[in-house]
């Protein structure tokens, strides 16, 4: 039995009498109360291993005095894992609460199961984190994270728990702007997981038609469809005993999401064109930017398969809230494209490295990245300071410039058609390339070169190469 105990915090009876029952036939002692001040006073006098605490309390709808609980457990007891209870409708409020240092939320009313896997896990972090905080040197001497790069407290973080989940089949769900690195995540759980001498297969599940899903993700037999000339293994299948990277993950529409789903309950799947059910044992990773909890209140995703997904979450901090670390990773990323490109070192001046720690980055990484080789690549100097990125900022906002006023009196269709040209040109119609640079999906990217009829560097239309699945 265990010898947890959790500390319920919500002015509801009926709910405090639901938990407290369900906790106590799974082997949690339990205690509750119905306002802060008391809760605070049972922390002081009691060891508590969870705190489940509701956002609201008594006619109080805000959530307000929820957060500011929160907040002073927090500052009391750092180490104390909060659990948030909301309703759907606040689903935001509980993301802020999540932000501002929850260990996670659930929804009011809940699913047993998935809440007990929930506490479960969320003790279990618990217990396994060390006592002080781990410092870079620490963390790199237990687990490999070489191709991450810095040394602020909220990466840390990310790391140390990394280090502790890596080793488990647990899903993982990455969240975190665009450009912050969470492909990168990914890497680091699989390399330093048992799975690790095994394949991690990655997909953007954003730039897969709900047409070829199946075909996909589950594989396709010989003449399964017209187009399918020969067998085919899907991803499930490729990373079969390793880890299947699910990027984008937000951008899946209903019906592909319940068939994900099916596979994550059963461990199982059937290849398109066969009736054979085969067997898959695979540890899934999944990123998305999109606040996946808000898409569940809207019902755009389906709240089944958020809970098999976010067993554990992951938020990376956007660059601008660690500022700290962008000097090590300017130096770093320079370096890398120094030798990209076969050039001589190239080194960064202090007048630069304050610049570039002033910037906002929107973009994150991905942006500053983009920054430092523009500037590389334009400036051609042994040492790039501030006015170098200054003066390249100010040429590519005169070439904004022009290029608007090019556009004057164009189509949608016509500027369109001209941004994609000039993409192919730039990237030399290398697809994966230009749909990234033009923030589209390759099937995106597809159906935009079949509607204005360009054709690849093979001289082919999209429609030539994959058929009507990308009209």
């Amino acid at each position: 039995m265990s010898s947890q105990t959790i500390l319920i915090v919500d002015d509801d009876e009926s709910v405090q009498v639901s938990l407290a029952l369900l906790l106590k036939q799974n082997g949690f002692a339990t205690k509750t109360c119905d306002e802060p001040a008391r809760a605070l006073t049972i922390l002081e006098q009691e060891k508590i291993s969870l705190v489940l605490l509701d956002m609201n309390f008594s006619l109080e709808t805000s959530g307000e005095e929820g957060l500011a609980l929160m907040a002073e457990i927090h500052r009391r007891h750092p180490d104390l894992p909060v659990l948030l209870m909301t309703a759907w409708g606040s689903i935001a409020l509980a993301v802020k609460g999540v932000k501002a240092g929850a260990a996670d939320f659930f929804t009011k009313p809940w699913d047993n199961a998935n809440l007990l896997q929930l506490i479960q896990t969320t003790i279990a972090l618990k217990e396994e984190a060390p006592a002080a905080r781990l410092t870079r040197q620490q963390l790199d001497s237990q687990y490999e994270f070489s191709d991450i790069i810095g040394e602020h407290p909220e990466l840390l973080k990310v790391l140390a728990t990394i280090g502790r989940v890596a080793k488990t089949s647990a899903s993982v769900l990455i969240l975190g702007e665009s450009g912050t690195g969470k492909e990168l995540i990914a890497d680091a759980i699989h390399r330093n997981s048992p799975r690790a001498s095994k394949e991690v297969v990655k997909v953007n599940m954003g730039a897969i038609t709900s047409s070829l899903f199946e075909s996909e993700m589950f594989g396709h037999v010989r003449g399964a469809f017209t187009d399918a000339k020969t067998d085919r293994k899907g991803h499930f299948a490729t990373s079969h005993l390793g880890s299947l990277f699910l990027d984008e993950v937000g951008e899946l529409n209903r019906a592909d999401q319940v068939k994900l789903l099916r596979v994550l309950q059963t461990q199982t799947y059937q290849v398109l064109g066969s009736s054979k059910t085969e067997k898959v044992d695979v540890r899934i990773i999944s990123a998305t930017n999109r606040e996946l909890a808000e898409q569940v209140a809207s019902g755009d995703f389906r709240e089944d398969l958020f809970y098999r997904l976010n067993l554990i979450t992951l938020r990376l901090p956007p660059l601008r809230e660690r500022r700290s670390d962008i000097p090590l990773l300017a130096h770093r990323l320079m370096h890398q494209l120094c030798e990209t490109y076969g050039m001589e070192a190239v080194q960064l001046g202090q007048s630069a490295i304050d610049w570039l720690s002033q910037q906002q980055w929107p973009g994150n990484i991905r942006q500053l990245k983009q920054s430092l080789e523009r500037t590389l690549l334009l400036v051609g100097k042994p040492v790039l300071e501030k006015a170098d990125f200054l003066s390249v900022e100010e040429e590519s906002g005169a070439q904004e410039c022009r290029e608007t006023s090019m556009f004057s009196g164009m189509t949608l269709d016509q500027v369109e058609r001209h941004m994609i040209e000039k993409a192919m040109e730039e990237h030399q119609g290398n697809l994966s390339r230009v749909a990234k640079a033009l923030g589209l999906s390759r099937f995106a990217l597809y159906r935009r070169l079949e509607k204005h009829q360009i054709t690849t560097t093979e001289g082919e239309t999209p429609a030539d190469k994959f058929g009507e699945e990308v009209k």
